[in-house]
């Protein structure tokens, strides 16, 4: 009878193998999946902003979060979209001699592009028509909170927390990978992602999402004026304060998932032959 699952090194050999053809996609292909998998994590992050709005509960605000949002992985997985923080592993490719560092670097170059339209455009059409009227504009004054706290975040907070992150979204994707059935691949997926949305962890893609749609919100009068009164610090809403997020954030995700898989092609991937 057939394994319903991957061994480690399998599972190592398999993420190479289809990091082969990621490194080969023609550009037009690696933005449009881009696009498709910003969508996705975007309307996840929505989703997730949607549901917890208007509850004040930390404990309780986190757990719903971390209930909803883990599907979008799920989704980017089956649809074979390409999502920049999954790709971060890609150098475990390059270790086993299937592309260039030109080739990773166009890589990640075009899917981060292709996942910045996508989650903008949802974060455009969320805020442009209505989806943020929720209770009065209550959900607006919520997201446009929520951008600003992560854009006031120090640099070395949002470096380490966007390294966590990515270290349970490259498990997470591994853990897809290591099923060979549809259900198998979406739990996988669904616990680590579980666990970084519930310790507040930092995802540069969700990132462009609640940043993105945060600043379109504090551009709307109305949306406005409601976050300050609520007392929403609008200051930090700006090209810089997302700068300031998006680039630590996306350095610890490269990090945290290129280390990740480094250290697992060392253990489970590499050549038995090669040099310890």
């Amino acid at each position: 009878m057939d394994r319903l699952y991957l061994s480690p090194g399998e599972i190592i050999a398999a993420y190479s193998a289809a990091g082969r053809v990621k490194l080969r996609r023609p550009a037009s292909s690696l933005l449009l999946l881009g696009a498709l998998a910003g969508a996705i994590i975007a309307v996840a992050a929505a989703a997730s902003n949607t549901a917890v709005y208007g509850i004040a509960d930390t404990w309780t605000l986190r757990t719903v979060c971390a209930l909803l949002f883990p599907f979008g992985l799920g989704l980017v997985i089956v649809t074979g979209s390409e999502l920049f923080t999954g790709n971060c592993m890609l150098p475990v490719t390059l270790l086993d001699h299937g592309g260039t560092v030109g080739q990773m670097l166009r890589n990640w170059v075009l899917v981060y592009l292709g996942n910045t339209l996508g989650a903008l455009a949802v974060a455009a059409l969320c805020v442009f028509c209505g989806q943020l009227d929720y209770s009065a504009g209550a959900l607006a004054v919520y997201t446009i909170r929520v951008g600003a706290v992560k854009c006031a975040l120090p640099f070395w907070k949002a470096f380490g927390l966007g390294i966590l992150c990515n270290f349970l979204v490259c498990l997470g994707v591994l853990a897809a990978n290591s099923a060979k059935d549809t259900a198998g691949r979406l739990l996988g997926a669904y616990l680590p992602v579980c666990f970084f949305v519930l310790c507040g962890f930092e995802h540069s893609i969700a990132n462009l999402y609640y940043i993105g749609a945060a600043m379109m919100a504090a551009a709307v009068p109305d949306y406005a004026a409601l976050a300050a009164a609520a007392g929403v610090d609008l200051s930090s809403l700006t090209p810089a304060g997302a700068a300031a997020n998006l680039i630590p954030v996306t350095l610890g995700n490269l990090l945290g998932g290129a280390g990740l898989g480094l250290l697992l092609w060392y253990c489970h991937g590499k050549p038995a032959g090669a040099s310890k």
